[in-house]
């Protein structure tokens, strides 16, 4: 599958502003923007450092403004919208196609008899992008002009200049930006031509998707300094923005070297799958290269190479129910099991009475542990690692990590998390809290509280257990304990079946009772390896998610006859994230489905069909990538974070196991 667009898409401002692009580079900075090279957010830049790995990212340099001179008139491929609506200058009008080369975004301006193209990329393992311009046709040299545009802020901020100073300064090839003493300095360089100090500050970038989400959406950027080069027919430029002060300039080797990488992870993948496995379409090799836009490095004293996930870009840290539900589909399904045992011995050393962190912050505090399932994951996670490894060095090395989250669980642990003695089943939560995955909170108002006994956490609990009962007996040690309390537990489990309805309870012994809402959360009582549900149930549980609950891209969050159902996803916080768990449709939850699916219909052709529209989703939003949220509403318009870590793991995952079923 080649992702390309043409001037049918390059030519529409409106399309060509909605689909957006991103780099990495494997320690949690990214570069991203729209095809039209229009800002329309505060995290587009072509670098957004992580001045803290995988966190502490930095809006460095936000955007070149790009204009050639060639058969003395001149040509201008950037485009802006200023605070009074005007667009000017208008350079995605010279744009004649776009395409991705693996995750590489490729522009090709034409103009006059000239075409010059574009890539951009960055360096993995370091805060540094490449800007490469490469003539590849013209009947004479063409002057280029780059206008770099720079900020230092926080990637969720926005930056009003008042008077700001920054120290711009020469340097052999380029200048040095140092924002304020003590500030990591910007080195913008370039492989020749001429560079110019100029501190002049732009007012009034329009961030028009900014407006839509109900943020400041207007932004200064200050022009620190312009770039000259003359290029001949043939030749390129290549222009380098590090917090290195000595990156490579080499444009051409390093662009070899990204290929390579790339290449590199497709070879894997494909080397390492069944030899009776059928080729895989194209679009899904492109989920294996997005796959590792999200695996990050994070180091601890334990494993100073340890690893984690990225949950989403472009304002998601590393949260470690994201990360274990990820992990199957962007390290196992994609052949990299070593980065799965990474991650897994990494968040080993932050398990906290019994509890993995839900969330890192980005300024570095310690870890937060509001979350009932998180924990629950990582039992899932070690499971299909060991599965897919048999590796059994790891499987005693984490065996008492284990035994001590079950033993917390059972005790009680934060949040009133316990284990209720009377039926087995597992109780969490307190007011002013969110612990599940559904977990939106706007200031004290928890949306979803779910408060009691949740439904997919109790499958969790329940698939954790017949795990750890499995382990013991590999091992050889005590497993009478947990399989008798899995037993238990499968046979209280039936109070969720709702015969009324033909499905589950979302919730049991809530402040308000039992919940009858349908919600997707019961599908994992049937999509994990152990399911405590009957068949007869299980098919009700996927018959009534797939009749109510099933879009092209994912599951609605809940059922659209529900009085508190919201269709569409927009608005300032308050009102997104009151619709963010009550109708909006979430991709990964696709996975599930499908796995539920031939597991109750055993008809793995049908199951791919439910995959398929996501293919065409590839070029739409995250260009490349899977987003993170739809629209309940037709036609589903994606939302949230253009690329989301557990939707591409999921449906990946779920690919991969119909395809070899």
């Amino acid at each position: 599958m080649c992702i390309e667009f043409g001037r049918e898409i390059c030519g529409n401002l409106d399309i060509a502003q909605s689909r957006e692009w991103l780099v990495t580079n494997g320690i949690g900075g990214y570069a991203s923007g729209t095809v039209a090279g229009l800002l329309t957010r505060r995290y587009h830049g072509l670098l957004l450092a992580a001045l803290k790995p995988p966190l502490g990212r930095t809006l460095l340099l936000a955007k070149l403004d790009e204009t050639a001179l060639y058969d003395a008139r001149s040509f201008s491929f950037h485009t802006n919208r200023w605070v009074d609506g005007i667009v000017s200058p208008q350079g995605y009008q010279h744009i004649e196609h776009f395409s991705l080369e693996g995750t590489i975004p490729v522009w090709r301006f034409a103009f006059a008899d000239a075409l010059l193209e574009k890539r951009v990329w960055m360096q993995q393992g370091a805060n540094t992008t490449y800007v490469q311009y490469a003539l590849r046709r013209a009947t004479q040299p063409l002057k280029l002009t780059l206008k770099a545009m720079v900020n230092y802020r926080d990637y969720h901020g926005s930056t009003q200049s008042n008077g700001w100073q920054m120290t711009v300064e020469p340097v052999t090839q380029g200048i040095c930006v140092a924002a304020y003493p003590g500030a990591v300095p910007l080195y913008l360089l370039s492989d020749h031509g001429s560079a110019s100090v100029v501190h002049n500050w732009y007012y009034g970038f329009d961030l028009a998707v900014e407006r839509y989400r109900g943020l400041s959406d207007k932004e200064d950027h200050l022009h620190a300094a312009t770039f000259e080069a003359t290029l001949n027919p043939g030749e390129s430029l290549t222009f380098v923005a590090s917090t290195d002060n000595q990156p490579d300039l080499d444009g051409e080797a390093a662009l070899h070297h990204r290929h390579t990488q790339e290449q590199k992870l497709i070879g894997q993948w494909k080397s390492n799958r069944p030899l009776h496995a059928p080729d895989s379409p194209a679009w899904i090799n492109h989920l294996v290269l997005a796959a590792d836009q999200f695996i990050v490095d994070r180091s601890v004293p334990e494993h100073p190479h340890g690893k984690t996930i990225i949950a989403g870009y472009h304002w998601f840290s590393d949260w470690g129910r994201d990360t274990m539900i990820s992990l199957p589909g962007l390290t196992l399904a994609t052949e990299r099991p070593e980065i799965a045992r990474s991650i897994l011995r990494t968040f080993a050393t932050y398990v906290d009475q019994g509890m993995l962190p839900n969330r890192f912050p980005d300024a570095g505090e310690t870890p937060e542990y509001n979350t009932v399932d998180a924990t629950l994951w990582y039992f899932e996670a070690v499971r299909a690692y060991y599965s897919a490894t048999e590796d059994d060095d790891l499987l005693h090395e984490l065996f008492g990590v284990l035994a001590d989250i079950i033993d917390w669980h059972c005790r009680g642990t934060r949040y009133n998390i316990h284990l209720d003695s009377t039926d087995g089943l597992l109780y969490a939560g307190e007011t002013g809290v969110q612990l599940t995955w559904m977990d939106a909170k706007v200031g004290d108002w928890v949306v979803t509280p779910r408060i009691g006994k949740p439904i997919e956490v109790n499958a969790l609990w329940y698939n954790a257990l017949r795990t750890m009962a499995n382990f013991a007996r590999h091992i050889g040690k005590p497993h009478q304990e947990y399989e008798a309390i899995a037993d238990r537990t499968q046979v209280r489990f039936s109070r969720f079946w709702n015969q009324q309805t033909g499905y589950c309870y979302d919730v049991l012994d809530g402040p308000d009772g039992d919940d009858p809402s349908l919600r997707p959360n019961q599908i994992f009582a049937v999509s994990l390896p152990e399911s405590p549900l009957t068949p007869a149930q299980q098919q009700g549980v996927v018959d009534a998610c797939g009749r109510m609950l099933l879009t092209s891209h994912g599951l609605r969050s809940l059922a659209p006859e529900h009085p508190q159902y919201q269709g569409i996803y927009g608005g300032n916080q308050y009102q997104r994230d009151g619709a963010y768990h009550q109708g909006t449709v979430w991709g990964w939850l696709l996975g599930p489905f499908v796995l539920a699916h031939m597991r109750v219909y055993k008809n793995p052709a049908i199951a791919r069909q439910f995959l398929e529209p996501m293919a065409n989703h590839l070029t739409a939003h995250g260009v490349g990538n899977l987003s993170e949220i739809f629209d309940g509403n037709a036609p589903m318009t994606p939302r949230g974070c253009i690329a989301q870590a557990w939707t591409v793991a999921e449906v990946l995952r779920a690919w991969l196991a119909a395809e070899n079923s």
